[in-house]
C-alpha cells in the first residue's frame, strides 16, 4: 500500500502533468492560497471570474446570445448582471442541450457525463478537462483538512458505474485500485452475513479513509454495531457524499468507525461545491462556483439564514456553461465566519432536495425531514420511504423490525403524516422487506413526483 501511494504521487501524477497537461495540483495550490485571503479579495476574485464567464457565454454560447448587450455592461457588477438571466431548470436544459455548447467546440473533444436520474430523465452534458480538474482540486483541498493527501488509500462504499459493461467495469475497478489507490465495495449488496469478510478486506487494504453514500455508510455502521464488530484500524475520516447526511446517521457512523465523519457536498452536474471543516462548517469553494439561493416558487433571492432553492454557476465551465443552474437542492447560506480560519464562505445548512419538499392540501410546504423525524423516533421501523405522487395521493413503504413493530405505532405515524399534509390525503401503506436504492445507488426517504405550482 505505501508503494502504491508513492508511485501515484511521484510517478503517475508527474507523468500525467507532463504528458497530458494535468493541472489538478496547480489548481489545488491556488485553492490552498485563496482559502487564507481576506473575504474582500475572495469576493473580488469571484466577481472577476464571473464577469469573464458571462462575456464568454454571451459571445459564444447560443442559449445566451440574446443577453449579449446586457451581459457586456461595464457599469454593473457581474453578480447583478447574472440575475437578469432566468434560472435554468434541468428540464429546460434537456430540451435543447446543444444550445449550451460553446461554438467551435466539438463534443468529441469533451468529457461526456450524466446524472443518475433518480427523479426522472437523466441530464446528459459535457465537461472539459480543466473543469473536471478544478472539481478534483477542490475535493483534495477538503480532504487535506483531515490530513489526507493524493494517493492515500481509500475504501469506497459505492454504486457500480452504470454506463459501463462488465468488461469495462472490471477495467474501471483495476484503474481505481492501481492508479487511485481505491478499493470499491458495492453499495448494492451489503450483507450482514458477509460483514466479517468485508471487514477483513478493509483491514487488509489499510485505508486512511472511507468514502461513500450516507445511507450506505450508515447501514454498514449499523451492521457493525449490531454484531459488536469494530474496524480495528485507525481512520483519518469517513467521508459522506451524494446524499443528505442526517445527524442520527453521523452519530452511528462515528460510533461504529471511531473517526470524524465529514460531509462532502457536490453533484455531477454542479461540481464540487462545499466541504466540511474540522469545526463542522461547510465551506463553499467560491473560487470555483457562484451560488444563489432563491425562493422555490418565485425564484426571488432569499436572505442568508433562510432556506431556498440553490442556483449554481460553475465559474470554469466554458465548454458548456449553465448559468444559474437549478441543482434541485434546498440550502441556507450563512454570513457568519468560521473559527477554523478558512475564509471561504459558509453554507449554513443543506436541507435536502427541492423535490423532498412536499405540498400539503392547505398549500403549505412540508420538508421531507419532517417524516424522517417522525419515523426515527419510533422503534418498530428499520427504514421507510414516502412518495407524494399528487398533492392528495401518497405511498408509504415501511420496513419493520418484526420483534418491535406495533400497529399502534404505525397508526401514530399515519396520524403525523395526515396532520402535516391533510386529513383527506389518500395514503397507501405498504409493508416491504427492503427498499432498494435507485439505479445510481443512492437512497431517498422522501420523494415528490410532481412540480410545484408556478408563481
Amino acid at each position: 500500500m505505501p508503494l502504491t501511494r508513492f508511485l501515484i504521487r511521484h510517478v503517475h501524477w508527474p507523468l500525467m502533468e507532463q504528458w497530458k497537461g494535468n493541472r489538478i495540483r496547480t489548481y489545488l495550490r491556488e485553492l490552498e492560497q485563496a482559502q487564507s485571503l481576506p473575504v474582500s479579495q475572495l469576493q473580488a476574485s469571484q466577481e472577476q471570474k464571473l464577469k469573464q464567464l458571462l462575456r464568454h457565454a454571451a459571445d459564444r454560447v447560443p442559449a445566451y446570445r440574446a443577453y449579449r448587450e446586457e451581459l457586456a455592461s461595464e457599469e454593473e457588477m457581474a453578480s447583478a448582471l447574472l440575475r437578469r438571466i432566468p434560472s435554468l431548470s434541468k428540464r429546460r436544459f434537456n430540451e435543447n442541450p446543444e444550445a449550451y455548447l460553446a461554438q467551435d467546440i466539438h463534443p468529441s473533444s469533451l468529457i461526456p457525463n450524466r446524472t443518475g436520474g433518480s427523479t426522472g430523465e437523466p441530464t446528459r452534458f459535457y465537461l472539459d478537462r480543466p473543469t473536471v480538474e478544478h472539481y478534483e482540486a477542490a475535493r483534495w483541498l477538503g480532504l487535506s483538512w483531515y490530513g489526507i493527501g493524493i494517493g492515500d488509500p481509500c475504501v469506497m462504499i459505492w454504486g457500480s458505474p452504470l454506463e459501463l459493461n462488465q468488461r469495462q467495469a472490471f477495467t474501471f475497478r483495476v484503474k481505481e485500485r492501481l492508479l487511485k489507490n481505491r478499493l470499491l465495495l458495492s453499495a448494492y449488496d451489503l450483507s450482514e452475513a458477509e460483514l466479517p469478510q468485508i471487514l477483513k478486506r478493509i483491514r487488509s487494504f489499510q485505508p486512511h479513509y472511507l468514502y461513500g453514500y450516507a445511507s450506505a455508510l450508515h447501514l454498514f455502521a449499523e451492521m457493525m454495531l449490531r454484531r459488536g464488530l469494530t474496524l480495528g484500524i485507525p481512520l483519518k475520516a469517513v467521508v459522506s457524499t451524494a446524499e443528505i447526511l442526517h445527524p442520527y446517521q453521523r452519530e452511528t457512523i462515528a460510533r461504529a468507525l471511531d473517526a470524524p465523519v465529514v460531509n462532502e457536498y457536490g453533484a455531477r452536474d454542479g461540481g464540487m461545491i462545499a466541504y466540511q471543516c474540522r469545526e463542522g462548517r461547510m465551506h463553499i469553494f467560491s473560487e470555483n462556483c457562484y451560488l444563489e439561493v432563491v425562493d422555490p416558487v418565485s425564484r426571488q433571492p432569499v436572505p442568508p439564514g433562510e432556506s431556498g432553492l440553490l442556483l449554481v454557476t460553475d465559474l470554469h465551465n466554458y465548454a458548456m456553461p449553465r448559468l444559474r443552474y437549478e441543482l434541485g437542492d434546498v440550502v441556507q447560506l450563512s454570513t457568519e465566519p468560521c473559527p477554523c480560519g478558512i475564509q471561504y464562505p459558509v453554507l449554513a445548512h443543506i436541507d435536502g432536495r427541492e423535490d423532498d419538499m412536499f405540498l400539503s392540501l392547505r398549500g403549505h410546504y412540508v420538508h421531507g425531514h419532517y417524516f424522517n423525524h417522525l419515523v426515527r423516533g419510533m422503534e418498530g421501523f428499520r427504514t421507510f420511504q414516502i412518495i407524494q405522487h399528487e398533492p392528495d395521493r401518497l405511498t408509504l413503504k415501511l420496513v419493520k423490525y418484526p420483534e418491535k413493530y406495533s400497529p399502534a405505532e404505525e397508526e401514530q405515524l399515519i396520524t403525523g403524516i395526515r396532520q402535516a399534509l391533510g386529513d383527506a390525503i389518500r395514503l397507501d401503506v405498504q409493508h416491504v422487506d427492503e427498499i432498494p436504492p435507485s439505479a445510481s445507488g443512492k437512497f431517498r426517504y422522501a420523494i415528490r413526483q410532481f412540480s410545484l405550482p408556478s408563481p
